[in-house]
């Protein structure tokens, strides 16, 4: 990996910069800069060296070249996206036009900057750029464990929770599953439980937040 042997790794938590350029002399200037405020850094000399490379499993954020050999930086963003991989990212270009910043802010990048770049406006760029992705991953990590407790309910308890959070009452839902009142006040206790909800309002944001249909208990695909 170009450059990344002289460089410090992210330590756990650690947030770190992901630098593509081509040129070597950039890479260090943005080394240099980044790690002087204490930032860990990653430099890759083209889209194919970072492509290979595992993506961070931190806070981090992508200061990518628009020109590079072989794929350019905005092909690697697409490229990016189609892994599945949504590290936010910062352009740099000494050759930027309008198009080329409408395409690459349409794609999701944070900031499109002309070379040369002054050096408070790229860190401005990148601590805002890791603050997103660190938001991101703390949403993704409450959603997984709410879908995890989600998949420890039985089928009847997520058939009543679909039907609790559409919003009916227990005898509403008894009429409709051809249940007890007494029956779904126990599933009710149950699934508030087993959800880690402390009201009704939060049993309805973690079913909204998993896409779950409001007529019956199943995950939208």
């Amino acid at each position: 990996m170009t450059d990344n042997a002289k460089q410090a790794q992210a330590s756990a938590g650690d947030p770190i910069v992901r630098i593509v350029d081509d040129d070597p002399s950039m890479r260090r200037a943005l080394t240099n800069l980044f790690q002087s405020v204490g930032l860990k850094v990653e430099a890759f000399s083209s889209a194919a060296e970072i492509m290979e490379a595992q993506p961070p499993a931190v806070p981090s954020c992508l200061v990518l070249d628009i020109r590079l050999p072989g794929s350019s930086g905005l092909d690697l963003q697409a490229d990016l996206a189609k892994a599945n991989i949504h590290t936010p990212i910062i352009f740099i270009t000494g050759h930027g036009d309008i198009p080329m910043t409408v395409r690459a802010m349409k794609s999701g990048a944070v900031d499109f900057l002309t070379k040369p770049v002054r050096d408070q406006d790229m860190l401005d760029a990148v601590q805002a750029a890791i603050e997103r992705d660190r938001r991101r991953r703390d949403a993704e990590k409450s959603i997984s464990g709410v879908r995890s407790r989600f998949e420890g309910l039985t089928a009847r308890e997520r058939d009543v929770l679909a039907l609790v959070a559409s919003g009916l009452m227990n005898k509403q839902v008894a009429a409709e599953l051809g249940l007890a009142e007494i029956t779904v006040k126990i599933y009710r206790g149950q699934i508030m439980r087993k959800m880690g909800a402390k009201s009704l309002a939060d049993l309805v944001r973690m079913t909204d937040a998993l896409g779950i249909p409001r007529n019956r208990g199943h995950l939208q695909t």
